[in-house]
């Protein structure tokens, strides 16, 4: 019982105030063996809590997903391998795995106003530009995908001018010495987010050197996440776009 289902039943008398506070207070968290899940996490920010795969087991997995996807209707599951996704699908119902991104998920039904444009400097930025729209896409976000637009040649960024206008939050994953957000945040109005990749050769130090690049960037704005953080990219494109759609129907 969601948020909006409890007060509801409160103010057609279905509920007391009391009964009311206690299913609030209840509906919290589930609490299973090694984890507790937040239920109230996308009334709070938006979005269900997200299951970072990579070290849990499938049982931790799938006992997380199963008591989110019943709360909410959609899911997102991070870092997961194919063999964890191939034990944990025929038990999670309209769920679908990706490999590029690493992720389970089963997307909204609504849709959320604004577009996300997410640029990859080349291809081996795929993985983290992945995770990135299926973040956004998981707000319900209208999301975009265009790879191999670096500053090596800077002609085919330039092709995808009317993509850069017409967005309303962009989203840049870039390795190497990371100069492509500097380049985009020159050009655009909308909100800029980077995101460091660790692709590149030996200087690139895992990423290190495009997020330190990144840091210095002179085009003013420019929002910067960890290293290979495709998901914190796409979850504050997302927070972008709900705020923007808060504020239009004030």
């Amino acid at each position: 019982m969601n948020l909006d289902q409890i007060l509801n039943a409160l103010k057609d008398g279905v509920k007391s105030i009391e009964e009311a506070k206690q299913v609030i207070l209840n509906a919290q968290t589930a609490e299973m063996e090694d984890i507790v899940v937040d239920l109230h996490r996308e009334e709070r920010c938006g979005l269900p809590e997200v299951v970072y795969g990579r070290v849990k087991t499938v049982e931790q997995i799938k006992d997380a997903a199963k008591v989110i996807l019943e709360e909410s209707g959609r899911l997102l599951i991070t870092r997961i391998d194919k063999e964890k996704a191939g034990a944990l699908l025929p038990e999670l119902p309209g769920c679908v795995y990706c490999e590029r991104s690493k992720t389970v998920c089963k997307l909204p039904e609504t849709s959320l106003k604004g577009k996300v444009l997410v640029l990859g400097a080349g291809t081996s930025d795929s993985a983290v530009v992945e995770e990135a729209a299926v973040t956004c896409r998981m707000f319900g976000a209208e999301t975009k995908v265009i790879i191999d637009v670096g500053v090596a040649g800077l002609n085919r960024l330039l092709e995808k001018s009317e993509d850069l206008r017409n967005a309303d939050c962009i989203i840049i994953c870039a390795g190497m010495e990371g100069a492509l957000p500097s380049v985009v945040g020159g050009l655009v109005k909308v909100p800029v987010i980077a995101v460091p990749v660790s692709s590149g050769y030996g200087t690139s130090f895992g990423g290190v050197s495009a997020l330190l690049g990144m840091l210095n960037s002179c085009a003013s704005g420019l929002t910067v996440v960890n290293v290979d953080n495709g998901f914190g990219a796409g979850y504050a494109a997302g927070r972008i776009l709900l705020a923007a759609e808060s504020i239009a129907s004030k």
